[in-house]
């Protein structure tokens, strides 16, 4: 029997796929990815728009909404938008962005706000952080990934340049097949760290407790994520060359490793 919670569950599930798929086409102009992540997106609108009928119809009796039924509405709006202006123009950044927002709002509301179950507010921040933190170490996984091919990437063009060429060297794979798979992996982990970084800042807002927006570790945060953004448009957008995409690649997963050392020293994670 599909329950509510298992609906809008796969809601956010398939929400975050088509984000991934969004990101791809933004940063490679994938045709395939974009159509991928339009019927994704198409279909999350669907659900959400049935759900979102199914909890008025249910409300009928009510004169007000609650925050659960305005927020759902307000990431539906925010859906409906980013598909209409999709179609007509071709600004792929606003639309990633919208999204986000909207998959934030999206996160926030699994957990009932406003619903009929009364959460505390240091519960519904606490529910969040779960999935924030279930995100990050995704993205972790797949930027360590990224930055593992980022180095044999520069350490295999230093030794090719330098015509040094050594028996370790034929267990690696080609210059072109290890750019092909550090791109990859960061169109994967990208989104990702952004989707956890957003969630990040909405249990911040909801608990009104805007100084910790410039918390070390959120800004270190938010500086990784646009170090990745700007390697990948200087790279697709720009033309830049390869080598020097793994060494800002290296640069940024840098900034994450230190980002991951600064909890003791944080008051983020001991607020949460």
């Amino acid at each position: 029997m599909v329950t509510q919670n298992s609906l809008y569950d796969a809601m956010l599930i398939i929400y975050a796929l088509s984000l991934l798929f969004y990101f791809s086409d933004f940063v490679d102009r994938n045709r395939r990815a974009k159509q991928m992540g339009t019927g994704l997106l198409i279909f999350v609108w669907v659900l959400q728009t049935g759900f979102l009928f199914h909890r008025i119809w249910s409300h009928l009796d009510m004169t007000t909404f609650s925050l659960f039924e305005n927020l759902l509405f307000f990431s539906w709006l925010l859906i409906t938008l980013s598909l209409v202006i999709s179609r007509f123009y071709r600004i792929e950044l606003f639309v990633f962005i919208v999204n986000i927002v909207g998959f934030a709002v999206l996160a926030i509301n699994m957990f009932d706000i406003g619903s009929g179950v009364s959460l505390a507010r240091w519960e519904i921040v606490r529910k969040l952080l779960y999935v924030h933190i279930s995100l990050m170490i995704c993205a972790y996984a797949a930027l360590t990934i990224n930055a593992i091919f980022s180095g044999m990437y520069v350490f295999l063009h230093a030794r090719l340049k330098g015509k040094q060429w050594t028996q370790t060297m034929r267990r690696l794979p080609s210059l072109e097949a290890i750019d092909r798979y550090m791109c990859r992996w960061a169109l994967i982990g990208i989104p990702l760290l952004a989707m956890s970084l957003a969630i990040a800042v909405a249990s911040i807002l909801i608990e009104a407790r805007y100084s910790l927006l410039l918390d070390l570790k959120v800004l270190f945060s938010l500086l990784a994520l646009g170090l990745y953004i700007g390697t990948l448009l200087q790279r697709h957008w720009f033309g830049g060359p390869s080598w020097k995409t793994a060494r800002w690649n290296l640069l940024s997963f840098g900034v994450m490793l230190l980002n991951l050392f600064m909890n003791q020293s944080s008051s983020f994670h001991s607020w949460s």
